[in-house]
């Protein structure tokens, strides 16, 4: 399954401590970004340069099925952003905190604004979430980690300039990213030389 090898992913990279700089402005520096993205099947999210710009400018994630199960990928991505300075808001009608933090049952119930909805749903059930996040204001970027699509919503979300990704893992996106300056160092970050 998609979710558990990301997962794995968070396990394996967690070993590898290095956490090397790399030269923010470099278009080399995103070619790992590149990578995962082509592991994606939508060739249309957004491009590595647009993925970093995303995540540099995201303070505040609401994340549909925030799981309360520490080994599963909808707890460890967000968890992860988290411990990187990320606010992740958990979206959860079966807890009431999760990581910490109290749990809203519905994105709905969300109060102020999120600059991101990431949904840990399955596909079939993805869409309705696509769909509650179009209604929001402040009009947040919409991410369906990976294994994750809803092919109609996504492309509704993009035809009305909502930034939209699917079947896409945010841990091996953001962990593949030159760190941010004010970002506490990322367990798993690869050293760029080699």
């Amino acid at each position: 399954m998609a979710l558990a090898f990301c997962a794995s992913n968070l396990a394996a990279d967690g070993m590898d401590m290095s956490d090397a700089p790399r030269d923010v402005g470099s278009d080399a520096s995103l070619e790992p970004v590149r990578e995962v993205l082509s592991a994606s099947t939508d060739p249309d999210n957004p491009t590595a340069e647009e993925l970093r710009d995303l995540l540099e400018r995201t303070h505040r994630i609401a994340v549909v099925g925030l799981s309360r199960f520490p080994e599963k990928a909808a707890r460890r991505v967000p968890a992860y952003l988290a411990a990187r300075g990320y606010e992740v808001v958990p979206v959860n009608p079966s807890a009431e905190r999760v990581l910490g933090r109290p749990a809203y049952p519905r994105l709905t119930d969300v109060p102020g604004a999120v600059d991101m909805v990431m949904i840990f749903r399955p596909s079939d059930q993805a869409g309705a979430f696509v769909r509650e996040s179009l209604r929001r204001p402040e009009r947040p970027a919409i991410w369906l980690s990976e294994g994750i699509r809803a092919d109609e919503e996504i492309a509704d979300a993009r035809s009305q300039g909502f930034a939209a990704v699917q079947d896409l893992c945010a841990y091996k996106v953001h962990v593949n990213l030159p760190p941010r300056p004010s970002e506490p160092p990322a367990p798993g970050r690869r050293d760029p030389s080699g």
